[in-house]
């Protein structure tokens, strides 16, 4: 039986992004992470009612060459030690890359989907970027707009607007969402 997910994106939505001129910046390393306020707890409800917890995420500095991929492998060997996730999808690959699963692109929410057994259709994409709710609702899923007022490109179509995690989370377990 398919269950449904909250796919979730890493930086600014779990852990702090660093904002430099108005734009998100994801931690170098494990000692720089930090898990936001109310995620831990956020998580802990969402698994108690039945929803698959999913990260997602981009980490193109590996393409770029400006970050290390077992920078990265520590940073998500932390979160899968502290946070009640059952599993996460790192694209490593820059836009030149034209691959799948980078988001926009719904590829890694499509391939989880299909390796653990999830219904797109009642799921949850959860995200502070126009990157994560396109590729929400590329692959079906209700979309969460997490905005931290970034000086970018914003999502025009959502399914709510918040301001943190914690936030999402309640209006997804207040049935307001269905």
């Amino acid at each position: 039986m398919n269950r449904p997910a909250v796919f979730l994106d890493r930086d600014g939505v779990i852990n702090v992004a660093a904002v430099r001129d108005g734009r998100p910046y994801p931690p170098t390393s494990v000692a720089e992470l930090t898990i936001l306020p109310g995620v831990s707890a956020a998580l802990t409800e969402l698994k108690r009612a039945g929803y698959a917890l999913v990260v997602v995420t981009n980490q193109p500095d590996v393409a770029r060459g400006a970050q290390t991929r077992a920078a990265i492998d520590a940073i998500h060997a932390r979160l899968r030690i502290e946070l009640p996730v059952d599993a996460l999808y790192c694209c490593f690959h820059d836009d030149a890359d034209d691959c799948a699963c980078r988001k926009p692109r719904p590829g890694s929410l499509l391939v989880a989907a299909r390796e653990l057994s999830l219904d797109l259709g009642a799921s949850f994409m959860v995200g502070d970027r126009w990157r994560d709710i396109e590729a929400g609702a590329a692959a079906g899923c209700r979309t969460v707009f997490v905005d931290h007022g970034y000086n970018e490109h914003r999502p025009t179509r959502f399914d709510k607007q918040v301001t943190s995690l914690a936030e999402a989370a309640a209006w997804i377990l207040s049935g307001a969402a269905t």
